[in-house]
């Protein structure tokens, strides 16, 4: 119910304004810093930043959602409440005519506003109010926010779960295309730079979209088409230096995807009929080709992209419970109830087993650039590893905390998942929300990819955490 002014650069409060009595929804300061504007439930309150005294009020008759002081004049303001916007003076003086509309943006120039009313998105004038072009949405939701690009070339608006771009500069302002991803309401739309919008959405996600990637053609909206259920995500793989992640779903859809901006590049469809087992399938670029391997009812499976076929089936162990190829691309190692096996990948020539003393571990994918494999164990929290990569011997036995990073991911099935510094022992991230229980992840000590039953991947960059 208070209005706070604050310094950035020391992070302390410079005044503090009293006087509402209802939830403050929206505030803004005006382009000279002289004044702020408030809205609660039925008014708008004035401020004088000097002095921290309420100039005005302004009331209305519903609650004032968005209030912002005009780009082009600080003496005048724009209120939106109960779908209605208007125009006031600092005054409190209404002067220009109310009209229908939930949210308005402005042009970087200021030439022009965008309106959303419903189902129709306008950009109008903003000396005359004429409308310059006129667009819609289709599907069951109406659009709640838009916004420009800072080039002044697009408008985009969200409706539902769903993005339209538009093009305004063309001789005929189209729909450029839709941005699909959210599962929820979109509620914040930002541009960060001409080609790279940010979106903020009921469903706790912030993502980022490269728009330059559009078609600059026209096209048709079809938002019923892509609102297909996302399958369950089981399997992960991370090359850190070639710069993907890849992620498998329960279909058999794998989709590779950029570390650097987390946009999805390219989708391959692999048979699997009868759905993927959790956490036990992998892949890696090898050669330039995407190999995919995966467990399912004792068997192994490898899947060639470059010729769309499978390369390999073979038996193995019951039980399994963990795959991954080496970070050699050489072989494919099986984590079962009572040990792991390796096989070289093309020839299927054993290259190596070990049992394990310890029931029901889990695979530890902290090494993904070299044949050594890290086992965690649930019940004791004890690690070891080996090396399958020693030539003409049996894996060989080594100290797994030898070159192991700062950073280490702490995961077991009764507790969330965390992020520790190895060195001083404290935790530097949690996984919360519906973040906090991944079905499959994989770490390198700097990247972590997760992938959750909801069809989310998440990417973290944890580089600006390690210690300097």
């Amino acid at each position: 119910m208070t209005v706070k002014l604050w310094d950035v650069q020391t992070g302390g409060v410079v005044k503090t304004f009293y006087g509402h009595i209802n939830w403050v929804l929206s505030v803004s300061i005006s382009a000279d810093y002289t004044r702020i504007a408030s809205g609660t439930g039925d008014r708008i309150r004035l401020w004088d930043t000097q002095t921290g005294k309420c100039l005005c009020q302004i009331m209305h008759q519903k609650s004032v959602q968005h209030v912002i002081f005009s780009p082009m004049d600080p003496q005048h303001l724009i209120s939106i409440s109960g779908h209605k916007v208007s125009w006031w003076d600092v005054n409190g003086h209404q002067i220009l005519p109310t009209c229908n509309g939930s949210h308005i943006s402005f042009s970087p120039d200021c030439t022009q506003f965008a309106l959303c009313n419903g189902k129709v998105v306008t950009v109008q004038n903003s000396d005359s109010r004429a409308i310059v072009a006129e667009f819609h949405v289709t599907g069951y939701y109406v659009a709640e926010c838009c916004c420009f690009s800072p080039d002044g070339r697009l408008v985009v608006a969200a409706a539902g779960e769903i993005v339209y771009v538009w093009d305004i500069t063309s001789p005929d302002p189209h729909l450029v295309g839709t941005l699909v991803g959210h599962v929820d309401f979109i509620i914040s739309l930002t541009f960060s730079s001409p080609s790279s919008l940010i979106s903020g959405s009921v469903d706790e996600s912030v993502r980022f979209w490269k728009i330059d990637a559009l078609s600059t053609d026209q096209v048709t909206a079809d938002p019923g088409s892509h609102k297909t259920k996302l399958s369950s995500i089981t399997s992960v793989g991370l090359q850190a230096r070639a710069g993907i992640a890849i992620s498998s779903d329960w279909h058999g859809v794998v989709k590779i995807w950029d570390l650097s901006t987390g946009l999805h590049k390219e989708t391959f469809q692999i048979p699997a009929a009868g759905g993927l087992d959790s956490d036990c399938g992998d892949a890696k670029l090898i050669d330039g080709r995407l190999v995919f391997a995966w467990y399912e009812s004792g068997k192994i499976h490898i899947w060639d992209a470059g010729k769309g076929e499978l390369a390999k089936t073979m038996d193995a162990p019951l039980d399994g419970r963990g795959l991954r190829i080496s970070g050699d691309r050489s072989k494919v190692i099986l984590l079962y109830e009572e040990g792991i096996e390796a096989w070289h990948m093309w020839t299927w020539e054993p290259t190596g087993e070990v049992k394990l003393k310890e029931e029901c571990p889990y695979l530890d994918s902290l090494c993904t650039d070299n044949p050594r494999v890290w086992i965690g164990f649930i019940y004791s929290s004890a690690q070891e590893g080996w090396d399958f990569g020693v030539s003409g011997s049996s894996p060989v036995s080594f100290d797994s905390s030898t070159g192991r990073p700062h950073l280490d991911l702490i995961s077991a099935p009764w507790q969330d998942c965390s992020i520790k510094d190895t060195v001083t022992g404290k935790e530097v991230f949690q996984f919360r929300g519906k973040h906090k229980r991944p079905s499959c992840m994989q770490w390198d000590g700097q990247y972590l990819v997760a992938g959750y039953e909801s069809g989310e991947l998440l990417i973290l960059d944890f580089h600006n955490v390690l210690p300097q």
